[in-house]
């Protein structure tokens, strides 16, 4: 059956469906990894959106349930070359294909993503539209793809209730932003006891469990778009508890501190981003997801310096704050999908309860 891709510019692709037939309007955003696609769709930072893969093969190894990095997929549409019917891998449960059916997602293939993704870098992201009606009027749709907007998706995708991953080791509140199951992965993996809670717990509640550090997990949507969050945070940061973020914590936690972010021209994912430690000047290969940075300039100096930034395009990614146990970066050092470069950050993550814990 055809399919047809509707870009807010006026641009038409014809392609062909797969997945769920059914008709949506989103953001539509591209992804430079090679391989993880399980995991991209899962990614609850990708709520509101639909991926381009630039990669031209996706679901040649099918689907495994165990790498979701949620309870199920978040994307709203998913956009590839080509995908492939056969699933190759002893571990597969199921085909891509079947697996878009079952969570009732859109599949468009047959786009030639090569310059669907230039059209994006060219022009920014844009809304558009995957439906399988051909008798479609171009005009009264694009007033409907223009008006979309990405709006209360931490809320929809942060969990409901607290849960606790049992450890031996230190007690970490992890908030619920948007996570993915790989952020508590990690510190369960280093003996960490983690309690996870619904994005919109206030600081008292947290603070009263005693936990011995803090971490501030990935989300999707317009940072500023949290201010309760953001006013929760301003009363976490003024305690000695160590916090690191990741991601859409990183920007939390900079707006927290009256630092300014903005929305990037086509944003950053991919599992292939290089980034520079600027106290040690060593380049590591990160694995990304967003739409919006912190701008540089907005940071006040006597309280955070920049400890990364992005090697491609020297955007911000990374903030140490002076003084205080908090670090946060813009980037997954968790991966999935994506490279183990940056894992040592959760080590420094432990090192900074350690030492807290002994002052």
């Amino acid at each position: 059956m055809k399919a047809f891709l509707i870009l807010e510019d006026g641009t038409v692709l014809t392609g062909e469906s797969f997945g769920a037939q059914k008709e949506v309007i989103s953001e539509i955003v591209f992804n430079t990894s090679m391989t993880g696609y399980l995991e991209i769709l899962t990614d609850p930072s990708y709520a509101g959106q639909s991926v381009v893969m630039t990669y031209p093969l996706i679901g040649n190894y099918g689907i495994c349930t165990e790498d979701m990095e949620s309870v199920h997929p978040w994307v709203s549409g998913l956009i590839v070359r080509e995908y492939s019917r056969l699933a190759s891998n002893f571990r597969s449960e199921m085909t891509l294909d079947t697996f878009l059916k079952k969570y009732d997602i859109p599949g468009i293939a047959g786009v030639d993503t090569r310059y669907l993704t230039k059209i994006s870098r060219e022009h920014g992201v844009m809304n558009g539209l995957i439906t399988t009606r051909e008798d479609f009027d171009l005009e009264t749709e694009l007033e409907r793809i223009r008006a979309y907007k990405v709006q209360g998706v931490v809320r929809e995708v942060s969990c409901k209730e607290k849960r606790v991953l049992p450890g031996d080791g230190f007690k970490v509140a992890l908030m619920d932003y948007g996570a993915k199951y790989n952020i508590e992965k990690s510190l369960n993996r280093l003996g960490c006891q983690v309690t996870v809670y619904p994005a919109y717990t206030k600081a008292e509640e947290v603070l009263a469990d005693e936990p011995d550090g803090i971490m501030l997990s990935n989300g999707p949507g317009d940072p500023k778009e949290c201010v309760e969050i953001i006013e929760e945070l301003k009363k976490l940061f003024a305690t000695d508890v160590p916090i690191f973020g990741i991601c859409l914590g990183h920007q939390l936690m900079a707006l927290a501190n009256g630092a300014d972010t903005k929305k990037m021209r086509y944003g950053h994912r991919g599992a292939n981003h290089p980034v520079k430690d600027l106290k040690t000047g060593k380049v590591y290969i990160s694995s990304q997801n967003h739409g919006y940075v912190v701008v540089e300039d907005s940071l006040n100096r006597d309280v955070a310096e920049v400890s990364f930034i992005n090697v491609n395009d020297g955007t911000l990614e990374g903030i140490h704050y002076l003084g205080k146990n908090v670090m946060t970066v813009q980037f997954h050092p968790e991966a999935c999908p994506g490279p183990n470069d940056s894992e040592f950050l959760f080590k420094e993550f432990m090192n900074m309860m350690e030492v807290a814990k002994d002052a």
